[in-house]
């Protein structure tokens, strides 16, 4: 594998470097997304439908435990990226040591938190019923593993700071592969139900995390830190929670919408509405991944430049990203707007002697989510300006903005309309939601990037 050093990001083509580093990044969200679209197909078919509902419920919780160790990532590789990018190699080192320290304590406090709450947390969440007992096996074990989830996030996040997009992808290739292996030692051998779900996902984490300490341990990282750098400074701990808490806002506003999503339409349908929602949130996560992708490798070229003072780079990044993810975006629409009762059926079980209310569960499912899926997925070619244009303000270093713009769509659209529209359209007003807010938060981030580039950038 071809090393890549830092020192690209600011010399080649921004078309060529785009690909370069949004490739590798959306072959790792490909498959990081599969690895939960098939695990969830694993357990619909191999479980049950009611097991996908219990997973929909945990990872929540989970990812947001995750996600406080890809907020410390995202917010120090903003500091890594620019810092590279003035050859500021001293605070480089220092920003990674204090990444590393920060997310240790954080995300072991949040595990013992979480623990000694089980009982109430799961309940919040939208486990209720049948729900709870399978939720909080799942949920218990997959637990200790998120320590290693949340540190390879934030690895991750450096790794692809530093240039090398290509070990990134690997590190998100890893646990993914481990993951659908032991899912099917696990759950189709050994027959260990929930429990078996629970070990792979857990394994997956360990794996992934031996592949990053390899990384920074070996000769591929620039980044050799020592035991000062690990020692917490207080004014990078400023700069990395200020830019990590945009993410880690992103992160708690999805867990809210889970809770608020899963509660609602427990309401509404009981345990077959969720595992409707359970679907439709997989392929939320899955379907978009090349447009995550092209945010992912935007994220340090944008960073990179604008720390070496290379604006008109910065702005072809940014017009040169927005167009690579609304194409991809489109073809993404189409095949969602033809199939969508093609995809919901992959994830339940067709075996013989199913019994009566399981059989009822997935016929509920099949004639509910066409409809809720085209919903849900209508405004996606538009969505590449919303994240692109968030990210260019965390890339940056404006916490405020990119803070701001990130909250947009889900916590000052999504969430008051999904109390308000089904007052009057009941299930219906639900998917509407997410179009409506999709519609509104890109026309908000659309014109506060053109102001922004019109000042910083042209001006």
């Amino acid at each position: 594998m071809a090393k890549v050093s830092a020192e690209q990001l600011g010399s080649e083509p921004i078309g060529k470097l785009l690909v370069k580093q949004a490739v590798p990044a959306s072959i790792g969200i490909l498959v990081m997304s599969l690895n939960i679209l098939v695990d969830s197909i694993f357990v619909g078919n191999w479980i049950g439908s009611i097991a996908i509902a219990a997973i929909n419920v945990v990872l929540p919780v989970s990812f947001f435990i995750g996600a406080l160790g890809m907020s410390v990532g995202i917010g120090g590789s903003s500091i890594i990226s620019r810092a590279l990018g003035s050859n500021n190699q001293a605070k480089a080192l220092k920003t990674f040591g204090n990444q590393i320290t920060l997310t240790l304590l954080i995300t072991i406090t949040m595990v013992i938190l979480g623990l000694t709450y089980v009982d109430s947390i799961i309940p919040a969440f939208g486990g209720k019923g049948r729900i709870f007992e399978p939720a909080k096996i799942y949920y218990t074990i997959v637990l200790y593993g998120v320590p290693f989830l949340a540190l390879c996030m934030m690895g991750n996040t450096v790794i692809r700071a530093e240039g090398k997009p290509k070990f990134a992808m690997i590190a998100m290739i890893i646990p993914s592969v481990g993951n659908l292996v032991m899912d099917y030692i696990f759950i189709y051998i050994f027959d260990w139900g929930m429990a078996g779900a629970a070990w792979a996902t857990t394994i997956g984490y360990v794996l992934c995390f031996a592949y990053v300490l390899y990384f920074f341990l070996s000769q591929n990282s620039e980044l050799k830190i020592n035991f000062s750098h690990i020692r917490l400074d207080f004014p990078i701990l400023k700069e990395i929670s200020s830019l990590g808490f945009v993410t880690l806002a992103r992160q708690a506003t999805t867990s809210i919408v889970y809770l608020l999503m899963n509660n609602i339409l427990f309401g509404l349908g009981g345990e077959a509405m969720v595992a409707v929602y359970a679907i439709i949130a997989r392929m939320l996560m899955f379907a978009l991944f090349p447009v995550f992708g092209v945010t992912q490798g935007f994220l340090p070229i944008a960073g990179f430049n604008y720390g070496a003072e290379k604006y008109a780079r910065v702005k072809e990044s940014i017009y040169t990203a927005i167009k690579y993810a609304a194409i991809l975006a489109t073809i993404v629409f189409i095949g969602l707007m033809i199939f969508p009762a093609e995809i919901a059926s992959l994830f339940l079980s067709t075996k013989e002697g199913m019994p009566a209310e399981e059989i009822a569960i997935n016929n509920y499912v099949l004639e509910h989510i066409p409809l809720a899926m085209r919903l849900v997925f209508a405004a996606t070619p538009i969505i590449a300006l919303q994240l692109i244009g968030a990210a260019y303000f965390q890339a940056v270093g404006k916490a405020v903005p990119a803070l701001l713009l990130t909250l947009t769509r889900q916590g000052f659209f999504f969430i008051p309309l999904i109390f308000i529209l089904p007052i009057y359209f009941d299930e219906l007003g639900v998917w509407l939601a997410f179009p409506i807010a999709d519609v509104l938060a890109t026309i908000v981030t659309g014109y506060y990037l053109r102001k922004e580039v019109k000042k910083e950038l042209e001006g």
